[in-house]
């Protein structure tokens, strides 16, 4: 006699057209939202109709988003079409303010984090490593499980990652130990949620001209940014909005989960 447990039908998952402007009256809260490729998003998203509400550590660093982003939409659009929340993004009570300051959520783009536990291994505490993995792989199961009690079917959830997991660097050990976990994570989390039509993705970003990027040595200027980006097989570093446009890819194409996506410049060809 069998024991099988019987499967409940669902629904599949909704099919809408697969371009970006069908995000147009979605809404995306993007957590790290306040900078670089998170803020880009914001951008983009608004310009195409989306409503976006952005999290982050620094408030005034957060307000001056906010005009941003609010500023790429249409000039009458409500005040709740670009919103914000204080706070650390890999905490549970920051991440239930925005869902609930949001109301309904369609997509979650997760890109803060920075590089917590660079060093040599011999050199790490058991502190450094420990804070390197809460950061990161921490915050990302507090995201996933957020977004899978909130996001209805056909919603999305991407993270994002960097080729220096597939081209690892002496000192980066625990940083990309804890990026390619996450990879791993969106993996399994694709197969995990897909039973509730919820879809993961995640982005593998080369150099992308950030305020990160200009923070590391040797990096801060226009002149040492553009000489740096050309030995890329493309010419040049990415730009934020180019880094940003392939999550809004991955919210808009409801066919896609389990992915990681790399937008490099052809960096790892080379």
């Amino acid at each position: 006699m069998s024991t099988a447990t019987p499967t409940t039908p669902v629904s599949p998952i909704p099919v809408r057209s697969p371009l970006t402007s069908a995000l147009s009256g979605a809404t995306a809260v993007l957590i790290g939202g306040s900078s670089g490729i998170g803020l880009a998003a914001g951008v983009l998203l608004r310009s195409i109709g989306a409503r976006v509400v952005l999290v982050g550590r620094d408030p005034d660093r957060l307000e001056a988003a906010v005009s941003r982003v609010r500023s790429a939409g249409p000039a009458e659009a409500p005040e709740d079409a670009v919103l914000a929340v204080a706070g650390d993004g890999g905490d549970e009570r920051t991440l239930a303010a925005a869902f609930d300051t949001a109301g309904q959520v369609d997509h979650v783009l997760v890109t803060a984090g920075g590089l917590t536990g660079v060093g040599p291994l011999t050199e790490l505490s058991a502190d450094d490593i420990r804070a390197a993995v809460d950061s990161r792989l921490g915050a990302a199961f507090t995201t996933a499980r957020m977004a899978a009690s909130r996001l209805p079917a056909g919603g999305s959830l991407t993270f994002s990652s960097g080729i220096l997991v597939v081209r690892p660097a002496p000192g980066m050990t625990a940083p990309l130990s804890v990026a390619g976990a996450v990879e791993t994570l969106t993996r399994a989390l694709a197969v995990e949620l897909a039973p509730a039509r919820l879809r993961v993705n995640a982005v593998r970003f080369g150099r992308i001209d950030t305020p990160l990027l200009r923070s590391l040595p040797g990096l801060d200027s226009d002149d040492a940014v553009a000489a740096a980006g050309s030995a890329v097989p493309l010419g040049r570093f990415g730009t934020a909005e180019e880094a940003a446009a392939s999550a809004l890819f991955l919210m808009a194409n409801t066919y896609v989960t389990g992915q990681i996506i790399t937008v490099d410049g052809g960096e790892t060809l080379t």
